[in-house]
């Protein structure tokens, strides 16, 4: 079958192609996880793109932490490092 999967899900939809050198190349459609398919003790960023977006994110989420709060929370390193962490493992963010 051709194209995308009709429902979407993830791990469904395929590619294949080759390129000049005879390589045959498989790529799927990854848009959620698998449970375990994530160890949330490893964190790793690709690029210093990655990271930054990773911090633009976090800062975001820490001034509507912030907001919630009333004050301003003079522990906001501690509180980027758990929310970058749990952003890129796929569990619960901090509120």
């Amino acid at each position: 079958m051709s194209g995308r999967a009709p429902d979407g899900q993830s791990y469904s939809s395929f590619a294949t192609f080759s390129d000049l050198d005879g390589n045959t190349w498989l790529l799927q459609e990854i848009t959620t996880r698998l449970p375990g398919r994530v160890d949330p003790a490893t964190t790793a960023y690709s690029s210093v793109a990655d990271l930054a977006a990773a911090l633009r994110q976090a800062a975001a989420a820490h001034g509507e932490h912030e907001k919630r709060t009333g004050q301003a929370d003079e522990n906001w390193p501690d509180w980027y490092a758990a929310y970058m962490v749990a952003a890129r493992a796929g569990t619960e963010l901090p509120t």
